[in-house]
């Protein structure tokens, strides 16, 4: 019933998400933005599309009537209700100074100003989705549309075409790999309907939250995707876990089915709260966007849960012992039967513990030496030159940049907007003191009245180059006029880069500070413990740290341009490092819970702290290596089909993350580092361990109690 309503209802959402909330709101820049457009108003001129026309055979030109009456047609026929003004070459009233920052030299190409219709940008958005495909010159003239509202149009459809691709993609190859691991139909199906179950149920989840707040359709691949990859995860640990329990209990059904969410299902829970509280960090981002992924993530996050404790366990009480039918004779893939204290998981176990010092310091340097290019990290934007090299609002910027005369209606500015009345001196004074900084290629006034003064300055560069931003540091500490008061920003300009660049720094050691404090209380509850919690936080920042120093490697410096076929931009985006950093912290403290709580279960079958650590691998080698494999697919395929840079970057981060920490950190570096602290691992003080047992949060709580008195001893 769920599902139905899911289907029918929640596939509404598609239609209420927003485009905007990429900039700080307390920052400069979007204080002065704010004012100048509450103030002036969207205005007749300003630059929300820019139309390149341009005849490409080179035998035209724009006095040529063969080319002006093509793209005057084009141009007229824009409808009244989206447009509300055009400003091209052959806009009447325009002195030959302004014409000529329209046309290229040749004369072969220009370019028109199109200012739209709507309150705000989301707005203007579907205005512009209702007519751009009216935009088109005939006659052979080539047309391409570009601008600030383009480039965060196009990312959009890149998103949402992404997001079917990557799950048409991704679903076939989850189901064919289950069915190797699972040597079963019916096993195999289960995981893979309950991530359906997600995605379907997490678009009613976020049609719901647009009722109260504003959720990014940039948030929703993601949301859906990490989605996906937790409800295949989590419902292969529990179906596996279900499996061995079943055949452990001589096919007791209701026992197999406690046992399962007693255990596995438990560490699911702690698990899925572990992820919650890294999204959680993104409240702390001071970018309304990062608010919408926190929102949809956690929503997402526990509809995962609900789904892995309530209606799987559910659904494998009234499979039972058909959950094994469907069988087909494949081979075993990396199956762990017979003595689980002598497998190919448990020998590395041992390996590694004879000589745990070396070990560890391998792995550290290992990370360390990943981690090492972001000593090289450049702070960047994402805007135009993250979408493919053939888009349009790349083309239309390599017009703007370097074919047509600068400082023309599209050209960069910065705009300053003076508070306070200003006399004709005070005003000239501000102006030569604006256009003698280095960078700036001039200052004018745009518009005036006696309460407020909006001056441009322009600049040549990407917003995120060191010039323009250290020319946005000097216009800002340019002596304001006496008794007036200066703001400096600009739309998808300098001034927005070196803000959000600024406020996402400033917030990301809060960030993580406030997720290593929740994951060392929940890990520390959850096994009684105060070194786990500890080396799990250590092992998740050295993991995370060695994937971005991967990604600046990859996208800034360009080592894998030539293979994922994307242009190099040369800076890096905090806030997608820091996007990647909240929400991979939490995947990768997964796998560190499954393999530590059977270490711990063993532990305290034993007392024996070496034989636990090669029983907890021996046991959960095999189980969360696929489980990292299934994780892996359907974040690499998110990486691999997007379009965009932003959504390759994040897709090809989470899955470097997935894949250090399942391999490197899982196999290495935790069995090493538990074989050096021994018998302290499982030390808790008295008030740490009365409380756990009071929350029923730790593993093993079912334990003989003469057993867990004797070990707390």
């Amino acid at each position: 019933m769920f599902l139905a309503f899911a289907i029918l209802w929640g596939s509404g959402v598609f239609g209420r998400l927003t485009t905007g909330g990429l900039a700080p709101q307390a920052a400069e820049v979007t204080r002065a933005n704010d004012l100048l457009d509450s103030h002036f108003g969207h205005r007749p001129g300003d630059p929300d599309v820019v139309a390149v026309f341009d005849d490409e055979s080179g035998t035209r030109t724009v006095d040529d009537p063969t080319f002006a009456g093509p793209v005057q047609r084009a141009l007229g026929a824009l409808p009244a209700a989206q447009v509300m003004s055009v400003v091209s070459y052959w806009t009447p009233g325009l002195t030959p100074e302004q014409r000529a920052k329209l046309v290229s030299p040749d004369r072969h190409a220009t370019y028109a100003v199109l200012t739209l219709h709507g309150s705000d940008e989301t707005a203007r958005m579907r205005a512009y989705g209702e007519i751009q495909h009216l935009i088109r010159a005939d006659d052979g003239i080539a047309t391409y549309l570009g601008g600030g509202l383009t480039s965060v149009f196009e990312l959009q459809r890149e998103a949402t075409a992404n997001l079917a691709t990557a799950q048409a993609i991704s679903l076939p190859i989850l189901l064919v790999l289950l069915i190797l691991f699972y040597r079963g139909l019916v096993a195999a199906l289960i995981p893979v309907t309950l991530g359906v179950f997600v995605i379907v149920g997490s678009l009613v989840v976020l049609r719901v939250l647009t009722g109260f707040t504003e959720i990014s359709i940039f948030a929703l691949e993601i949301v859906v995707l990490i989605g996906l990859g937790l409800a295949v995860d989590y419902g292969l640990f529990i179906v596996s876990r279900f499996r061995e329990e079943l055949e452990r209990r001589a096919g007791d059904l209701a026992e197999a089915v406690v046992a399962t969410t007693a255990t596995a299902g438990r560490t699911v829970a702690i698990s899925g709260l572990t992820v919650i509280s890294g999204l959680s960090a993104l409240f702390l981002f001071p970018q309304p966007i990062s608010h919408s992924f926190a929102f949809g993530g956690i929503s997402v996050v526990l509809l995962n849960i609900v789904a892995a404790v309530v209606v799987l366990p559910a659904l494998l009480a009234v499979l039972g012992r058909r959950v094994n039918a469907g069988r087909i004779p494949l081979p075993r893939f990396g199956h762990s039967g017979g003595d689980p204290a002598n497998g190919g998981w448990a020998r590395l176990a041992r390996l590694v513990g004879r000589r745990p010092a070396i070990s560890l310091v391998l792995g550290v340097l290992a990370l360390l030496v990943a981690a090492a290019p972001l000593l090289e990290l450049r702070p960047g934007l994402t805007n135009h030159r993250y979408l493919p090299t053939d888009s349009h609002s790349q083309i239309v910027a390599g017009y703007t940049g370097g074919v047509f005369p600068q400082h023309g209606p599209a050209g960069m500015v910065l705009d300053v907007a003076v508070q306070g009345t200003l006399d004709r001196q005070g005003l000239d004074s501000y102006l030569a003191r604006l256009r003698g900084l280095p960078g700036a290629a001039g200052a004018r006034v745009h518009l005036a009245d006696p309460a407020l003064t909006w001056i441009k300055v322009d600049y040549r560069g990407e917003a995120d180059d060191p010039g323009p931003l250290q020319l946005v540091r000097d216009v800002r500490s340019v002596k304001a006029p006496a008794g007036t008061s200066v703001l400096v920003g600009g739309h998808g300009g300098a001034a927005i880069s070196l803000d959000n660049s600024a406020a996402t720094l400033a917030a990301l050691p809060l960030a993580l500070g406030f997720i290593a404090t929740v994951t060392l209380i929940l890990l520390a509850l959850a096994f009684r413990s105060v070194w786990v919690p500890v080396k799990a936080v250590l092992c998740a920042l050295l993991s995370l740290a060695a994937s971005l120093g991967i990604v600046v490697w990859a996208f800034q410096l360009g080592g894998l341009a030539g293979l994922l076929d994307f242009q190099v931009v040369g800076t890096t985006d905090l806030w997608t490092l820091g996007l990647i950093v909240t929400i991979a912290f939490g995947l990768v403290t997964d796998y560190e819970m499954f393999l530590v709580s059977r270490i711990r279960e063993a532990y305290l079958r034993t007392g024996d702290n070496r034989q636990a650590i090669a029983i907890g691998l021996q046991q959960t080698g095999s189980i969360i290596t696929r489980a990292a494999v299934l994780m892996i697919v359907v974040l690499a395929t998110m990486g691999l089909t997007a379009g965009s840079l932003f959504l390759i970057t994040f897709g090809i981060g989470m899955t470097l993350s997935v894949v250090i920490d399942a391999t490197l950190v899982r196999s290495i570096i935790v069995p090493a580092s538990m074989q050096l602290l021994g018998t302290a691992n499982w030390w808790a003080p008295r008030p740490l361990a009365w409380l756990s047992d009071r929350l029923g949060l730790s593993e093993g709580d079912n334990e003989d109690e003469a057993t867990r008195g004797a070990i707390a001893v």
